[in-house]
């Protein structure tokens, strides 16, 4: 009877994890989202307990309290601008979960007798036999995971600024292909060195060393770091959403393993969920994942420098508020500069002043601005922009032509003109949206220096561009207060 009610509880689980992620598909109703799917994970957590052979409740409380409050402090703690790292640190212990799980069945098979071992996390009743299919989503689990959780650090390190740059020397890709090969080849090692049980699909538990299962996990941690040091800082949003994904396959893989419902469903949903982000971020920047994965672009500061005609033309905040005062239209483009700059509140209040005053105000996202999907729709949900003004790149493209004044605040790329016009550019073909159509584009930039990816922007060098140099909190303060004077 325990039994029944442990897998309807999982399914019920899996059920909300669904909903919840279906309803995170719209800003509007990505809060109730989470909360949907966090109720499917208390409950999950809580059904759990009630497994018949399950021991050490006391460690496991203790992990779950301490762990949650630390979660619930960091959360809290977290400028919206360190989000992309903090879910990249996140994500990086799920697949160490995921790996940590199929280390303690993978050690069971590994050692003699594991019923009568002191170690604590040996339940005294475990069964000395598995099936071999068992193993195999044990073996492969304990690797992507274990990958997932170095190459999610090493994000993490790149977008705290913790690592600069990138790490790339002749021969790289060779010694990361040998680095998979050999964990690859570890893992058939301890697929192979078992015993059958004649007439079965099951094996005896320690029939391949613990060395080899010690090296095959350290060796996966190594690959995940070797694979991430040479992706540079721009494009470490694709890497965190790949980890992503193979952070929820892990967890799949070892649901199978543990015969849990909630973990293969979760995982499942996870995985397929961040590889379809991974390939849609891919496509908004024209490229192919292994392009993400082995090129050389996306380094800060890494860029070729690049002829660009004109120069660029700086211009006041005063003149900025009168142009957009008498504009019918303006366009509102923002990036990771805004981010930094905690401007979005003030964009937001200036937005509602141009609205008062009977200026039509839109603002256009790049489905790769900031520093991870959503970043932008999110730091603007925040300041309390509705979500009816926020439109994507598909959507308000068509609409910069008739814009009297184009605002970019913090963007680079995504608003780069060489990715159609100039073919030997880095970013040629990517999507962007086409500022440059507008009468009149603002820049807000602190300096004259490149953006995150070290390309130079031939929209700051256009006949129509002005930059307004600043802060970007400072400078949208003092359009603000020209436009108040003009009104």
């Amino acid at each position: 009877m325990i039994d029944q009610i442990i897998s309807f509880s999982y399914l019920i689980a899996a059920a909300l994890f669904i909903i919840g992620l279906k309803r995170m598909s719209s800003p509007k109703n990505a809060r109730q989202g989470i909360i949907w799917a966090g109720y499917g994970m208390i409950l999950a957590t809580v059904v759990t307990f009630a497994y018949p052979d399950l021991h050490n409740f006391a460690l496991m409380g203790v992990a779950i309290i301490s762990s949650s409050m630390l979660a619930w402090w960091s959360a809290k703690k977290v400028a919206m601008t360190d989000m992309p790292q903090m879910i990249a640190l996140y994500n990086g212990m799920g697949g160490g979960a995921a790996a940590a799980i199929a280390a303690v069945e993978l050690i069971k098979l590994a050692t003699e007798h594991a019923h009568q071992s002191s170690l604590p996390f040996m339940p005294p009743t475990y069964d000395h036999s598995v099936s071999l299919a068992v193993l195999i989503l044990a073996i492969l689990g304990g690797l992507i995971g274990t990958v997932a959780f170095s190459g999610s650090l090493i994000a993490f390190a790149k977008l705290q600024g913790w690592m600069k740059g990138v790490i790339r020397f002749k021969g790289q890709r060779a010694l990361n292909g040998l680095a998979f090969l050999g964990t690859l080849c570890l893992g058939f090692i301890m697929a192979t060195q078992v015993e059958m049980i004649p007439g079965t699909t099951q094996i005896f538990a320690g029939t391949f060393p613990i060395e080899i299962l010690l090296a095959f996990f350290v060796l996966a941690l190594v690959f995940g770091v070797m694979m991430t040091v040479p992706i540079g800082g721009a494009d470490m949003p694709v890497v965190i959403s790949l980890f992503n994904a193979l952070t929820g396959l892990a967890v799949g893989f070892e649901g199978f393993v543990l015969g849990n419902a909630a973990m293969m469903i979760a995982g499942t949903v996870v995985g397929s969920a961040g590889f379809l982000l991974t390939q849609l971020m891919a496509k908004a920047m024209n490229r192919s994942l292994s392009n993400v994965l082995f090129s050389n672009f996306g380094s800060s500061g890494s860029g070729e420098a690049q002829e660009i005609s004109g120069s660029m033309k700086p211009i006041e905040a005063a003149d900025v508020g009168v142009m957009m005062a008498y504009a019918e239209k303006v366009l509102i483009i923002p990036g990771y500069g805004m981010a930094v700059a905690q401007a979005q509140h003030k964009i937001w209040e200036l937005t509602q002043l141009l609205r008062k005053n009977g200026v039509k105000v839109k603002f256009a996202i790049h489905p790769v601005a900031g520093r991870m999907p959503g970043h932008m729709n999110v730091l603007l949900a925040e300041a309390g922009v509705p979500y009816d003004i926020i439109e994507d790149l598909d959507e308000v493209n068509e609409e910069f032509a008739t814009a009297d004044v184009c605002l970019v605040i913090g963007a680079n790329d995504v608003v780069n003109p060489d990715a159609k016009d100039n073919p030997d550019s880095p970013i040629y073909g990517m999507p962007i949206l086409n500022a440059w159509q507008a009468k009149n584009c603002i820049v807000i930039k602190r300096g004259q220096g490149r953006g995150f990816s070290g390309i130079e922007n031939a929209l700051f060098f256009a006949d129509n561009t002005r930059m307004l140099y600043g802060d970007g909190q400072d400078a949208t303060g003092e359009i603000i207060s020209a436009v108040k004077e003009m009104t």
